[in-house]
C-alpha cells in the first residue's frame, strides 16, 4: 500500500499531466477548424478534376498513343503502397488504423503473388512496417521539417513517384491515407495512385447531344500535362486529409486522457483521505490508550 506522501506525490503527477493533456486539446481543436477547411476546399477540384479526366480519357481509350501514366506499363507484378501516416503522436489510433490498413492491403496482393514495396510518409508508420518489412521499404518521405505540409511537398512526392514509374521501379502505385469525416471518425482509405484510373463517367450527367469536339492540342497532348496534376492533386488531398484527421483524432484522444485523468484524481484522492483518516483513527486511539494506562 503507498503511502501518503507517495499518494500526494501522485496526485501532484497526475494533475501536472492533466493541465498538458487539457492544453493539447485545445490546441488541436484550434487548429482542427483550419484542417478541416482546407480539407473540405479541396474535395470539389479534384471531383472536377476527375470529370475532366473522364471525357479526356473517354476520348483516348486504350489507343497506343495514350500516356504512360495511364495505359500503364502493360504489367501488373510490381506494387508500390504509398503511405501516408502523420509525424506527430498523441493522436489516439490513427496511425495504427492507417499502417493495419497498409499490411492489410499488402498480404492481398502478396496472396496474389504480387511484389509489394512500401513508399512511406510522415513518421509515425515507419517503426511498425519496417518491424516484419524492413526489406520492402523503397524509400520514405519525411514532412516533419514543415510547420504544415503543402503542395509544394505534395508536388515533390509526385515528382519523385512518377520518376520511379518512369524508370520502371514498380507497375501500380496504391495510395494509402486517412479520410476525415469528425472528430471521431478518420477511416483509412486505400485507392490507385498509378496508373491512373480511368474515372467513371457521371450517371447523373446529360447525355451527349452529338456534337463534335475539337482539342488543340490534341486530348493525348492535354492529358501528358494533366496527369501528373491530377497525381499532385491526390497527393495533395491526401495530405490535407491526413492534417484534419491528425488534429480531430487528438482533439478526442486527448479530451479522453483528460477525463480519465480526473477520474484518477477523484479515486486517488478517496485514497488519501482513507488512509489519512485511518493515520487519524489509529493515533487517536493510541492516545486513548495511553491516557487510560495513566
Amino acid at each position: 500500500m503507498a503511502s501518503l506522501k507517495e499518494l500526494k506525490g501522485r496526485i501532484k503527477s497526475v494533475k501536472s499531466t492533466q493541465k498538458i493533456t487539457k492544453a493539447k486539446q485545445m490546441v488541436a481543436a484550434a487548429k482542427l477548424r483550419r484542417a478541416q477547411e482546407a480539407a473540405e476546399a479541396a474535395r470539389p477540384y479534384a471531383v472536377r478534376l476527375n470529370a475532366v479526366m473522364a471525357s479526356l480519357a473517354g476520348k483516348v481509350g486504350d489507343s497506343d498513343t495514350a500516356p504512360k501514366l495511364l495505359a500503364g506499363t502493360g504489367a501488373n507484378q510490381r506494387h508500390l503502397l504509398v503511405v501516408v501516416n502523420t509525424d506527430k503522436g498523441l493522436c489516439g489510433g490513427l496511425n495504427a488504423n492507417i499502417v493495419k490498413e497498409a499490411l492489410k492491403k499488402a498480404t492481398e496482393l502478396r496472396k496474389d503473388g504480387k511484389d509489394v514495396q512500401f513508399y512511406l510518409v510522415g513518421k509515425k508508420g515507419r517503426a511498425p512496417i519496417k518491424r516484419n518489412n524492413a526489406d520492402s521499404i523503397a524509400k520514405h518521405f519525411d514532412t516533419s521539417d514543415v510547420r504544415t505540409p503543402g503542395f509544394e511537398e505534395a508536388s515533390a512526392i509526385a515528382s519523385e513517384l512518377i520518376a520511379m514509374f518512369e524508370n520502371g521501379e514498380y507497375d501500380v502505385a496504391h495510395l494509402i491515407y486517412p479520410i476525415f469525416k469528425s472528430a471521431l471518425a478518420q477511416d483509412p482509405v486505400a485507392q490507385q495512385l498509378i496508373p491512373v484510373p480511368a474515372p467513371e463517367a457521371d450517371a447523373n450527367a446529360k447525355p451527349d447531344s452529338g456534337a463534335i469536339v475539337e482539342y488543340e492540342p490534341s486530348e493525348e497532348e492535354i492529358l501528358e500535362e494533366l496527369l501528373p496534376r491530377y497525381v499532385r492533386t491526390q497527393l495533395f488531398g491526401a495530405l490535407l486529409e491526413r492534417e484534419a484527421s491528425e488534429q480531430g483524432a487528438s482533439m478526442t484522444a486527448m479530451d479522453n486522457a483528460t477525463r480519465n485523468a480526473g477520474d484518477l484524481i477523484k479515486n486517488l484522492n478517496i485514497e488519501y483521505n482513507r488512509q489519512r483518516q485511518a493515520a487519524i483513527t489509529t493515533e487517536l486511539i493510541e492516545i486513548i490508550a495511553g491516557a487510560e494506562a495513566l
